[in-house]
């Protein structure tokens, strides 16, 4: 049989004060601690008028690379779990298969039959009424 594989925890690392990033603020404590501030170059800021659409901020898409492993582990992950569970499936005999078949079978004849026999009458009934 095969083993369920679980999900690896999420990232454990922690995350970044806020502020700590920003280079400004750690201008403003290199400058409170007397140490030298680094020349820092920044691009000039924009405004999102000024953006064009190739410029336009994008979602960071997976290279095909690193992609396509994934896909296919998963595929075959959801693979192995669905011969599991139709290992698990109680299937009918074929007694059990026939006897429903004929069911409906039967119960299909008797309803288009009614179905027939009303559509029937309710044209000979429209027929007498335009004449």
């Amino acid at each position: 049989m095969a083993r369920i594989r679980r999900k690896k925890p999420a990232s454990t690392k922690k995350k970044k004060q806020k502020g700590a990033t920003r280079p400004d603020n750690r201008e403003q404590a290199m400058r409170q601690e007397g140490a030298a501030v680094p020349a820092v170059q920044q691009r000039p800021a924009r405004s999102q008028e000024t953006l064009s659409k190739s410029e336009s901020p994008r979602a960071i898409r997976p290279t095909g690379r690193i992609f396509q492993p994934a896909f296919w582990g998963k595929t075959t992950q959801f693979l192995r779990e669905v011969k599991i569970e139709l290992k698990k499936v109680t299937w009918p005999s074929r007694k059990e298969t026939l006897a429903s078949t004929a069911v409906v079978i039967i119960i299909v004849v008797i309803i288009s039959s009614f179905l027939g026999l009303v559509d029937m009458g309710l044209s000979s009934l429209i027929r007498f009424v335009l004449r």
